[in-house]
């Protein structure tokens, strides 16, 4: 859910995201045999003043919930990604503290925790009662 874009060439774009956004920063490079990095973190934007971790690319910085390096990872978290999206669920709209428990699991080499429809809403009801 970005606040803005601006294209800068047919291959980059800078994007504005609002404080308390999370998003996801897939990043890849190749070679002439293939590809050589993978990557993908999930952030989350945060206010002005908050305590941030430096990201590469991302300015002034975020929360980092979820990091992952090597493609056999990165794969892991896109299905984890596309098994949310299945259910109908904006992965963007996916409760923070989900992404971490992703990022821990990856660590330890265990499959996470499904994301269900019920950790889903009481996700929503908990981010309106304490906002």
């Amino acid at each position: 859910h970005t606040v803005r874009e601006v294209r800068l060439d047919p291959y980059r774009r800078e994007v504005s995201f609002a404080p308390g956004s999370v998003f996801a920063f897939v990043r890849w490079s190749s070679n002439d045999y293939g590809t050589v990095l993978s990557r993908i973190d999930i952030l989350q934007a945060v206010r002005a003043g908050e305590a941030c971790a430096t990201v590469a690319f991302v300015s002034p910085g975020a929360a980092i919930l979820l990091q992952s390096f090597g493609w056999p990872k990165v794969e892991r978290v896109l299905q984890h990604i596309d098994a949310i999206e299945a259910l109908g669920i904006d992965p963007a709209d996916v409760a923070p503290d989900h992404w971490r428990h992703v990022q821990n699991r990856l660590a330890a080499n265990e499959p996470p925790r499904r994301y269900t429809r019920l950790r889903h809403r009481a996700w929503l009801h908990r981010r309106r009662v304490m906002p």
